[in-house]
């Protein structure tokens, strides 16, 4: 009936049949315990059911659920998690437009810097990932995704990450920046030193606005809340998503109040989402953001990404890891065992995944709330199915 009634987005899914999560662990129809070593591609940074989740969401399923579209009707939930996340960012960054996906955030910010500016162009990065709508399509750097989809927006250029001299090409015409902080898609590509800094300076300079897209390294997946925190930076608009929500589907763009009022005239309802903020997803968002930024899930990402890596580090499929907390890169040396990997890590309880535009670099990111003894079990596992590949 999976392949039969729905749509798919591949020829070739896993085809798991998942009947309970819970923590790191996912449960197939016949019982076997699987390590999800990819968090739902960083989704459930605080694992999946968490119990202080899943109480929150009963609370707020005794109170209602949708109540009308966005932006109209007073909401509890929606008010106090955009008062949560404002108090742990740079005091700019003080008004949420909560949506419902990292696509629809971005669809938001570009709309904003458009309208803000008054300007048109719009740049991103070579081998950057910010969604699959047709204004995300747009700035995705790469092209065996999008030729198919073309036209698309029109006044779209990229520059390549980590190039200062590039950044020259921003220029006075250029409504926004948009950039991922470490490029996920593209492997974990970490930022030289001074990358980002010069690329702030120069969208101050010319007045263009700096987009940052935390979607996938947000809420604790780096080492930081934000993984912007990293790099001494703040950015115009902050576009989040993913695990966000705790496990349920949320996003939001923030912005300052000067930018953000833009959206209320000329034309009023500049932006509108029926469901953005969902009330139950809001419940859940607070839930998590108090759990990640409450305990020691962002200190001790760094010691399980430390440990993962020196776990596995000298095996000799591997030839090198790029990681920031638990956002790690494992780059094989040969792509032809690609597809024995991810089969040969099923077989042995593992979940891991690829990165989209770097077919030799396999993705570890699981649960923020991963424990050591689990850490050290899921790294065996990996090892074992590297030597069966």
């Amino acid at each position: 009936m999976f392949f039969k009634y729905l749509g798919l987005p591949s020829n070739q899914p896993l085809g798991l049949e998942i009947e309970r999560a819970e923590g790191i662990y996912l449960f197939d129809s016949s019982g076997k315990r699987y390590i999800d070593f990819v968090s739902g591609i960083s989704v459930s940074n605080i694992g999946h059911r968490h119990p202080e989740v899943i109480e929150a969401i009963h609370n707020q399923l005794d109170h209602y659920l949708h109540l009308n579209v966005y932006g109209e009707f007073v909401q509890a939930p929606q008010v106090k998690l955009a008062k949560a996340l404002v108090s742990f960012l740079p005091e700019s960054l003080n008004s949420v437009y909560l949506v419902n996906s990292g696509s629809e955030a971005i669809e938001g910010a570009i709309k904003l810097s458009k309208r803000f500016t008054r300007r048109t162009e719009i740049i991103a990065f070579n081998n950057a990932y910010h969604g699959s709508t047709m204004g995300a399509l747009s700035i995705l750097g790469n092209e065996s995704l999008k030729n198919s989809f073309r036209p698309l927006i029109p006044d779209i250029r990229f520059l390549k990450f980590n190039d200062v001299d590039d950044l020259e090409g921003i220029t006075i015409k250029t409504a926004c920046v948009v950039a991922e902080t470490i490029q996920a898609e593209a492997g974990i590509i970490i930022p030289d030193k001074d990358f980002l800094n010069q690329l702030r300076r120069k969208c101050t300079e010319t007045g263009t606005l700096l987009v940052i897209d935390d979607v996938q390294m947000g809420f604790g997946r780096t080492g930081k809340l934000f993984s912007f925190e990293h790099f001494g930076i703040n950015p115009d608009i902050l576009v989040l998503a993913k695990a966000m929500g705790g496990g349920m589907p949320i996003g939001a763009f923030i912005s300052s109040k000067e930018i953000m009022e833009t959206l209320t005239f000329n034309p009023e309802l500049g932006h509108i989402t029926t469901f953005g903020g969902h009330p139950v997803s809001c419940a859940s968002a607070l839930a998590s953001l108090q759990i990640i930024s409450c305990g020691d899930l962002l200190e001790t990402a760094e010691i399980k990404g430390k440990m993962i890596c020196e776990k596995i580090q000298n095996h000799p499929a591997i030839r090198e890891i790029r990681r920031k907390g638990l956002a790690i890169g494992v780059e094989i040396n040969d792509i032809s065992i690609r597809k024995k990997l991810i089969s040969a890590a099923l077989q042995n309880g593992l979940i891991v995944d690829w990165y989209l535009f770097h077919p030799t670099t396999f993705r570890i990111a699981p649960p923020l709330t991963i424990k050591p003894e689990e850490v050290e079990d899921a790294c065996d596992r990996l090892i074992k199915s590297l030597d069966e590949s």
